[in-house]
């Protein structure tokens, strides 16, 4: 019996062992326009499929299903596929994860895939991949990305373009992403702003289509050689028409398409070697060149500004303007260097230029020797040298460079005899004297300073929590505080009526807050007579009090001139004065 349940075991062993689950990829290693066909293969009908996470890939098609069994030789075969087309979102190394199946209780898994997408290539290569791209009624739709450059054998440092137009007819664009922008290595580069896309008419391989200018940049190459622009890529939304329904509308689907302007190869040429400049610095285009002094003539002490630009069209941020030779009599500062250049399809044009700071130091007459000034014409294809003119500084005061040179010579000259006069033989070396801090009458007063400042942070302490804990009295400064504001906002106002006697109540109200101690709710005339009246006010005083009070309420809707608010806001002056001197 033991032997019997062995020979079963090595039996479901060996079935357990015949499991196959794998996954194939049409390529490893693909452009980021085209697509990547893979394909989940089992040979047994495993349950409860569980694809991976494709990471950096967009599934745009699948996944879809086969089943084949066949008998061959008394043996039966079985092959169920999960296939799927996957399209890169961008360049760079991807790792397809593991997909899983049951079968029997079991789990079975596939092994990573390693892929690489790189740059764009002309067009796919895997022909299940082009029959699922291709689409349309007639076949005649045309969606394409072209990059137009404007000279493919320029010279180091002549300026190219490369303009990227989207062709299409028969098909709607939806929209657009970028899979990959082009890289210019060895190239200076800027893009030229594009404020709106239009959509123009034209031809495409000889056909008439609409295009799209998406992008303009100009390009210096800064090296001889063939140099790569590596191509642009975009993922197209696009609507394809498929037919007609039944009332003759076209029917569309929507779908996605990755289109690549492919790399471009440029043949740069070096600027020749014959006849080039000692002093050319790479300047290449049509410029013209200035040296140009603030002035010629001035006082010892001013200072004047010379400035050294080149001006026209060429690689004007690309080059450096050549260095004045001045004399040692006038002193020049570092430049200060300005570019006004803009920048088109046509190449850089403006102005370069830095500005020298030049001080003379004595009197007299200096000349600033010519300048030269070299650049690469691409008109006539040699080179060109422009000589600025010397220029005369005259300086009309000060000392003459002789006469000081002189007076300098004269005080550091000393005299054999006097060489060591001032060195002395011998050496007296005498203690510093010195307090120590230990013992210092600085050093009691700061020990004894912290129990002097103890007790004063002490006291203060106590007696700002003594006011703080004073509820009434705070009420009573407060409502003094308040009296004076509005009084003071009052007599501000004495132009605006309503404002005026607003302000003007505030303030009666507020003093009788601090004066009588009483709250908003207790503010009746009949209280206020009484409370006044037992601290021995006036009655005459009271009685004003009152009156004004109920005046300020009846004049902001009453007509009022600007006489009688001056004299209301006196008689209140003089009435809180009066009661200020009355109130025990």
């Amino acid at each position: 019996m033991k032997r019997y349940l062995i020979l079963l075991l090595f039996t479901f062993q060996g079935l357990m062992a015949q499991v196959q689950f794998e996954a194939r990829v049409s390529k490893n290693t693909l452009g980021v326009n085209e697509r990547l066909r893979i394909d989940f293969i089992m040979n047994v009908d495993g349950d409860n499929f569980e694809q991976p996470s494709f990471d950096g890939f967009r599934i745009v098609g699948g996944p879809s299903q086969q089943i084949s069994q066949s008998w061959v030789n008394g043996r039966s075969s079985f092959q169920k596929v999960y296939s799927y087309y996957l399209l890169p979102n961008q360049k760079g190394t991807f790792i397809i994860k593991q997909a899983a199946i049951e079968y029997n209780g079991q789990v079975y898994k596939t092994s990573p895939i390693k892929i690489t997408v790189t740059n764009a290539v002309a067009q796919e290569r895997d022909p299940n991949v082009q029959q699922q791209q291709q689409g349309g009624v007639n076949g005649n739709e045309v969606l394409n990305l072209v990059a137009e450059i404007s000279k493919t054998n320029p010279y180091i440092n002549q300026p190219i373009t490369v303009v990227y137009k989207l062709y299409f007819n028969g098909i709607g664009v939806t929209g657009f992403k970028e899979l990959a922008k082009p890289k210019y290595k060895d190239f200076w580069n800027q893009n030229i702003d594009i404020k709106q896309l239009q959509v123009e008419e034209g031809l495409y391989k000889g056909e008439r289509c609409y295009f799209v200018v998406l992008k303009k940049t100009i390009l210096y190459p800064q090296k001889s050689g063939n140099l790569t622009i590596e191509p642009l890529s975009l993922d197209i939304g696009i609507q394809v028409p498929r037919g007609r329904d039944m009332f003759g509308r076209i029917v569309t689907d929507d779908g996605n398409k990755t289109v690549s302007a492919g790399a471009k190869t440029i043949n740069v040429r070096a600027l020749p070697e014959v006849n080039k400049p000692i002093g050319f610095t790479g300047a290449v285009g049509k410029l013209d060149f200035k040296v140009t002094p603030s002035k010629t003539s001035l006082k010892n002490g001013e200072s004047l500004d010379l400035v050294v630009s080149a001006t026209g069209t060429g690689n004007m941020k690309l080059f450096t303007l050549p260095k004045p030779v001045v004399p040692n009599a006038l002193e020049m500062y570092d430049p200060v260097h300005d570019e006004k250049v803009n920048t088109s399809l046509a190449g850089m044009s403006g102005t370069i230029s830095d500005k020298y700071t030049i001080i003379p130091q004595y009197k007299g007459k200096y000349a600033i020797k010519p300048m030269e000034f070299s650049y690469f014409d691409l008109n006539s294809g040699s080179y060109k040298t422009i000589t600025s003119p010397e220029i005369m500084i005259d300086v009309l005061d000060g000392p003459m460079q002789a006469e000081a040179v002189a007076s300098n010579k004269s005080k550091n000259v000393i005299s054999k005899s006097e060489q060591f006069k001032y060195i002395k033989p011998k050496t007296i070396l005498v203690a510093i004297a010195k307090d120590d801090f230990y013992g210092s009458d600085l050093y009691y007063t700061l020990l004894l300073l912290p129990f002097v400042i103890l007790p004063i942070i002490v006291i203060a302490r106590k007696k700002k929590e003594a006011i703080d804990s004073d509820v009434t009295g705070n009420r009573i400064k407060m409502n003094n505080k308040l009296a004076k504001k509005y009084l003071s906002e009052a007599k501000k106002q004495l132009n605006n009526k309503e404002p005026f006697y607003i302000a003007l109540e505030k303030a009666m109200h507020n003093f009788l807050k601090a004066k009588l101690h009483i709250e908003t709710s207790e503010m009746s005339k009949d209280n206020i007579r009484e409370l006044l009246l037992s601290r021995n006010a006036n009655p005459e005083t009271v009685q004003s009090f009152i009156n004004l009070t109920e005046n300020c309420e009846f004049a902001r809707y009453a007509p009022a001139s600007g006489a009688s608010i001056q004299q209301d806001y006196d008689k209140a002056v003089l009435i809180i004065s009066e009661l200020e001197k009355q109130i025990i």
